[in-house]
């Protein structure tokens, strides 16, 4: 069973490898459809400055090309969101929770990390940095951070809260940042909590800057050992001290390990930290996580007596879960999580609180695929109940999943056709009842007429595109991939064993050796693959020169 799970989440992921070079096909399609909008609107100015016929004047006011521009922007970002799902070399599990549910515990759990690489306390927020935790047994764990530049950092991070705290001008250096107080709270705040907290974390990042600024010069990513990874994506020590302060320089963290579970395969788990806390743009890291990252979300939430009932955070949290991917409802992609404690925990056993939530979510429209019961904290009941219960939901759905997503994409797209193809007839016959005065008109709507050819074509070679032909299999695109691995079948760049020993001696152990010569040879077998990169760079580049 192990191994046929394994194979069957490889060939998932293989089937949507192609579907990713659809997806970019359609964008280029759809950005030359933009291009072509814009430059025909351009005429249509030129046209209302030179026309002197009141009815072609009228007609070509009545024309509006220009609302289509934001809608063309809107399914382009939604195809780059449908092009990174079907890019992943990994099945993403999402994990969601609010500081002392049990979060960290159930990814301790299902990745056999400690709380030295995942961190996990009772008292508030400990974990730092959104972390991605991959299966991979045949390496000792490590990590890889990637840190802000100072443009991001001051744009993404702290500009925003000079905005939404009303703070005046925002630091556009850093030397500006770290040199000059914190304009003060505006008086509109006082007393407001919300605001006052959002302050006090701002407050964070200036007071604690020089403990993290030359982070921010740093090249990413960069690799840390694996008892180097707290200091990178926590808050705190293991007793709790908030000594650790690399965190509020670091973007992302990837985290490389074999999980205990062996047979998962090629899957990943997102950590998604800062819910609940004060941090600004929060929702929208979350959103944007959830939009594109993520295939399947377990939200965990711990019962706790005397009493306990689904809160105003909880559906809000799920309400945030649920507006990142509108094409896609949120009940066919989430599960929820009860973390189970018994009568040795801190709080006792809180199977009935478990009971009552599951009895109660339809009162706060909470709905999920599967409420899970399980203990976040026991490694046996965390792989067998709720991981091994998301994997087969997974293997099952996934591809109705992607193909229904995919179709509320058409769907819009093909929607969008119909409006252009409308607004375009409308072109054409403006132009085609104006008064033809002077020499300039006839060739204008000669022109005129090929250009709306062009885009009518155009845009049923779009719809075409994204019918999904999947099975169509492409041989000089196999012959390609064929040709770079049998290279690197016949130069491997595997050292001989004379070779080996020499290097051993030399850096002092085998492991250090083994680890060294692994970077040097995946780097030397990377080299095979740079013809088949720039072919297919030609191959879309010929496609783009085809479609214009």
């Amino acid at each position: 069973m192990g191994e046929n799970r394994t194979v069957q989440i490889a060939r998932i992921i293989e089937k949507r490898q192609p579907l990713a070079m659809k997806v970019e096909e359609v964008e280029n399609n759809l950005q030359a459809l933009s291009s072509a909008l814009d430059g025909l609107d351009q005429h249509r100015s030129q046209l209302l400055s030179q026309a002197d016929d009141v009815e072609t004047r009228g007609r070509l006011q009545e024309i509006n090309l220009t609302t289509f521009q934001s809608e063309i922007n809107t399914e382009l970002a939604a195809l780059s969101k449908l092009k990174t799902r079907f890019s992943r070399e990994t099945l993403n599990i999402g994990v969601i929770g609010r500081a002392g549910q049990g979060k960290s515990r159930l990814l301790q759990s299902l990745s056999g990390l400690s709380t030295d690489e995942i961190p996990s306390g009772d008292r508030s927020h400990c974990t730092g940095v959104r972390s991605t935790i991959h299966h991979n047994p045949g390496v000792e764990t490590y990590g890889e951070v990637w840190f802000h530049s100072e443009r991001s950092f001051l744009n993404e991070v702290i500009s925003p809260y000079y905005e939404k705290l009303s703070l005046g001008s925002r630091p556009f250096t850093l030397d500006e940042f770290a040199r000059n107080p914190l304009p003060e709270l505006p008086k509109q705040f006082a007393g407001q909590a919300e605001p006052g907290a959002m302050y006090e974390h701002l407050r964070k990042y200036h007071t604690n800057f020089d403990k993290y600024r030359h982070l921010l010069k740093e090249a990413s990513p960069q690799r840390i050992s694996k008892q180097q990874i707290r200091e990178y994506v926590a808050q705190d020590t293991p007793d709790g001290q908030r000594i650790y302060f690399n965190y509020l320089a670091v973007q992302e963290a990837k985290i490389v390990c074999g999980f205990p579970n062996t047979d998962v395969g090629q899957i990943a788990l997102i950590d998604m930290p800062g819910l609940g806390d004060t941090g600004l743009g929060d929702a929208e890291r979350l959103m944007s996580i959830l939009g594109q990252d993520v295939d399947i979300v377990l939200f965990v939430r711990m019962p706790r007596p005397p009493r306990d009932f689904w809160a105003d955070v909880d559906v809000k949290l799920y309400d945030t879960a649920r507006s990142s991917l509108v094409d896609l409802p949120i009940h066919l992609w989430s599960f929820m999580v009860l973390n189970q404690t018994n009568l040795s925990s801190s709080i006792g056993d809180n199977s009935i609180y478990c009971e009552e939530l599951i009895n109660t979510h339809k009162l706060s429209h909470i709905n999920v695929v599967k409420f899970i019961t399980a203990s976040c904290a026991d490694k046996e009941e965390a792989n067998q109940k709720i991981l091994n219960q998301v994997l087969e939901y997974l293997m099952q759905n996934i591809t109705d999943l992607d193909r229904q997503y995919a179709s509320a994409c058409q769907d819009r797209l093909n929607r969008l056709h119909t409006t252009i193809a409308l607004e375009l007839e409308k072109s054409k016959k403006a132009l085609g009842h104006g008064m033809q005065r002077d020499s300039w008109f006839p060739v204008f709507i000669k022109l005129f007429n090929k250009l709306w050819s062009d885009l009518t074509v155009g845009l049923e070679g779009l719809l075409r595109d994204l019918r999904w032909q999947r099975d169509a299999q492409d041989t000089d695109f196999k012959d390609q991939v064929n040709a770079a691995l049998q290279a690197c079948r016949e130069d491997t760049g595997i050292p001989s064993l004379d070779e080996i020993e020499i290097r051993r001696d030399s850096e002092g152990s085998y492991n250090i050796a083994y680890n060294k010569y692994l970077h040097e040879i995946r780097a030397y077998l990377s080299q095979h693959f740079l013809s088949f990169r720039q072919w297919l760079k030609k191959i879309i580049r010929e496609y783009q020169i085809s479609s214009c």
